[in-house]
């Protein structure tokens, strides 16, 4: 990893933070920063020290959208099957939207400023969205003759509901942070860029205290039944608890309980 890396990586205290690092455009989502981060996400998720992942951008926004230099290269290139080339670069491009949702340990946006197109394929792809008072949201792919295509018209409309998804999705126009908040898509509204790290540190810190068994075992039963309905989700948490119940941090927990203390995770 270098400076000139589209994403830079810091691990501490069982969080691992990555920075969109493209601040000269604004951290718009090349080709090689999508590659990075299925990279990144996937090392983590195999990473046992690792519990939670914040993603946020360096510089004056947080993520301008895709490219624009990279998809006209794309259209450009004529030949006879450059369409079904454009299809499955799409298809690429949403693995670095898809590993987030998949990934077993939860995923935190910190958005400040600008968060367009790309942006919001990828902030709706994390469990937990934050924001600072000067975000400004926009899927804007409409503005542009295009259809969202990394997500968003996917998961949007379960974040903040059809109407909502609709509206934004068809106009393509701006909303703000306060907008955001009062729809649901993002949980805290902070003053700047300080407090939204310092929030989004100290809910990464308070989620990485829990038991990662217990943690990833909430993600996924809450994937599981988005997908599959209430029965059979509830049918999928009962064997999910039968099995973390007899593990040793539910034994610690127990323990912990019963002595008074704060108990300590381990992850197995």
């Amino acid at each position: 990893m270098t400076a000139n890396s589209p994403l830079t990586v810091d691990t501490r205290n069982h969080v691992a933070w990555i920075s969109m690092n493209r601040p000269e455009k604004r951290n718009a989502m090349s080709f090689a920063m999508l590659e990075k981060m299925i990279e990144y996400v996937h090392s983590f998720e195999n990473d046992p020290d690792v519990r939670v992942i914040v993603i946020k951008g360096e510089g004056k926004s947080f993520c301008a959208g895709m490219e624009l230099a990279d998809l006209a290269g794309l259209i450009q290139k004529k030949s006879a099957d450059y369409r079904e080339i454009l299809r499955k670069t799409i298809l690429y491009g949403q693995t670095s939207t898809n590993v987030i949702e998949a990934c077993t340990k939860p995923v935190i946006a910190a958005i400040h400023s600008h968060c367009v197109g790309g942006g919001v394929d990828l902030a709706c792809a994390c469990d937990i969205r934050l924001a600072s008072r000067d975000a400004l949201f926009s899927v804007r792919e409409t503005k542009l003759a295009l259809v969202a295509d990394l997500g968003t018209l996917q998961r949007f409309p379960k974040i903040v509901g059809e109407a909502w998804a609709r509206e934004l999705s068809l106009t393509g126009r701006d909303f703000s942070g306060e907008d955001a908040l009062n729809i649901g898509f993002v949980t805290h509204l902070c003053e700047d860029r300080e407090a939204l790290y310092k929030k989004a540190e100290e809910i990464a810190g308070e989620i990485a205290e829990n038991s990662p068994l217990a943690v990833q075992g909430v993600k996924d039963t809450m994937r599981f039944s988005s997908a599959h309905g209430v029965d059979a989700g509830l049918k999928y948490v009962a064997q999910k608890n039968a099995s973390i119940l007899i593990c040793e941090d539910g034994m610690e927990a127990l323990t912990a309980a019963m002595e008074k203390r704060k108990p300590v995770f381990k992850g197995r």
